[in-house]
């Protein structure tokens, strides 16, 4: 069956019981927040259910919502966040049970808060136990080719990276820039292991799911066909997908046999479209 193109997120919203919404690219831009969104989670959340922010963001939950609240986004349009910063933070806090962990950090210093007040010490590789990817150390200037010889080192050590950032590309603004997923991928084709944490992996839906109450018919909203949508899909969770987001150069033309065809290329499947989040 084709996807449904719709034009507001009202037309579908009274089938489903709960939102699990993306954030970058969909409620805003890495710069300012969409007004349009806000308002359509607002109403979501009045009229059916709960709504939780679920970002890939390498960043715990409360930095989250100040990033948000830095952006415009009002606080009273969503219930809870989940993030892939606060499930690899666990992480690291179960790692340290047993003393401190020479950790290799891979991420610019302004997500340090990410790992701080952990008993974790900044390490070279040749001393580091485990690898932490939060993002590429300057993401407006630098590309995964740069970071070849570095991958090569943590591949000959045999270190594990933790990927606290599955997606592998967001808009800042107008501008697309690499994410620590597009690393993580880089040191996989090299044989190297990572673990991700976050979108489109199932725990991270367990915990959204959980802060939604546990709903009966959740709707995941989100652009990213491979950490969104799939993620969606397999988690039993019915998707719409945003056209004019990540995915936006390749969602043309406008039709839902385009869509389906562009939902077959990645091995995703969502039941409905529209071109941004409105209600």
């Amino acid at each position: 069956m084709l996807p449904r193109l719709i034009s507001g997120l009202s037309e579908i919203a009274p089938g489903h019981d709960a939102l699990i919404c993306d954030v970058w690219g969909v409620v805003h831009d890495g710069r300012r927040h969409h007004a349009a969104a806000a308002e359509a989670l607002y109403r979501f959340k009045e009229s059916h259910g709960p709504v939780v922010l679920l970002t890939n963001a390498p960043r715990v939950p409360a930095e989250v919502e100040a990033q948000c609240t830095s952006y415009g986004l009002p606080p009273d349009c969503y219930d809870a966040i989940v993030s892939s910063g606060g499930a690899a933070r666990e992480e690291l806090v179960r790692r340290t049970a047993e003393g401190t962990l020479p950790l290799y950090y891979i991420g610019p210093d302004r997500d340090l808060p990410m790992i701080a007040g952990l008993d974790v010490a900044r390490a070279p590789i040749p001393e580091a136990k485990v690898a932490i990817v939060i993002g590429l150390r300057d993401d407006m200037t630098e590309t995964p080719d740069q970071y070849a010889d570095e991958l090569k080192a943590m591949r000959a050590r045999g270190l594990v990276m933790l990927c606290a950032n599955p997606d592998l590309v967001v808009h800042r603004g107008e501008k697309l820039v690499y994410c620590a997923g597009a690393l993580a991928q880089a040191y996989e084709d090299l044989g190297g292991t990572a673990i991700y944490y976050g979108k489109p992996h199932r725990p991270v839906y367990d915990s959204a799911l959980a802060a939604a109450g546990n709903p009966k018919r959740p709707l995941a909203v989100g652009d990213g066909l491979l950490t969104d949508i799939k993620g969606a899909n397999g988690a039993g969770i019915e998707a719409l997908f945003i056209a004019d987001g990540v995915h936006g150069e390749e969602t043309r033309p406008y039709t839902a046999g385009h869509m389906e065809a562009l939902f077959t290329r990645f091995g995703a499947k969502a039941s409905a479209v529209t071109r941004a989040l409105k209600w």
